[in-house]
């Protein structure tokens, strides 16, 4: 009866630990994910603050631009006049960041990146074209879109300022979406069982997660390299 009783006990002992242990790895992951999420919205407004920041920049200077052509005009001075606006054409293709793929939501999500990586000095080079209409769910592929920007911003961050650059490849090749995203990176990359980790602490592996389950759930097929200070990611979804 006595072993019976301290088995009893040992029982419940390690029942309440295990609850003790679930309780608190779910506090964890809870006070983690709402630390990503904050991440996320902190960096979507500062995406839309540079992007509002550019059209006030043109709003502020439109009847500036008119008035000035009206004079030329007036005055007959018509090559002063071309020559004025081609460097607004200029000025405005250097401002007009907007990135058309034929899908408005990935479009808002690629130019708000990329707008963001102009912002900060960073040579842009993209080109996309996205169906109107996807099997695959928008909201998962902003966030493989969403993720991978941001890794590439981050890691050219970290690089020599001269050779900062991204690289966006986005089209359909054999009825599938192929994404490609490289970038500039400095040559502290780490990796464990053949799998890239992330350099970044607290909440930031998320991003690498989030990218790899949207790709499985779509059993899609997803490539990482780096080289020579080049980091590359290849995307592969099924379009039926």
């Amino acid at each position: 009866m006595k072993y019976v009783m301290i088995i009893f006990l040992a029982v419940a002992v390690l029942a309440l630990l295990v609850l003790i242990c679930r309780s608190v790895f779910i506090r964890l992951v809870d006070k983690r994910i709402a630390a990503y999420q904050n991440e996320l919205v902190e960096k979507h407004y500062e995406e839309v603050e540079n992007m509002y920041r550019q059209m006030r920049g043109w709003r502020h200077d439109y009847k500036h631009h008119i008035q000035t052509m009206k004079a030329h005009l007036a005055m007959e001075q018509y090559e002063e006049l071309d020559s004025y606006l081609n460097e607004l054409d200029a000025d405005l293709m250097w401002v007009d960041t907007v990135l058309k793929t034929g899908n408005v939501r990935i479009d808002a999500a690629l130019n708000s990146k990329l707008s963001l990586a102009k912002a900060k000095g960073i040579r842009v080079n993209a080109k996309a074209v996205v169906p109107g209409e996807l099997m695959i769910k928008e909201v998962d592929l902003c966030v493989i879109i969403g993720n991978l920007l941001d890794n590439a911003i981050e890691a050219c961050a970290k690089g020599d300022k001269e050779k900062q650059f991204i690289r966006v490849y986005i089209d359909i090749l054999k009825e599938q979406l192929y994404i490609y995203v490289s970038n500039s990176m400095a040559d502290n990359i780490q990796k464990h069982g053949g799998q890239y980790l992330s350099t970044k602490r607290g909440n930031h592996g998320f991003g690498l997660m989030r990218i790899d389950r949207v790709v499985q759930k779509y059993n899609g097929f997803l490539n990482r390299q780096h080289e020579e200070g080049v980091f590359a990611t290849e995307i592969m979804l099924p379009l039926s």
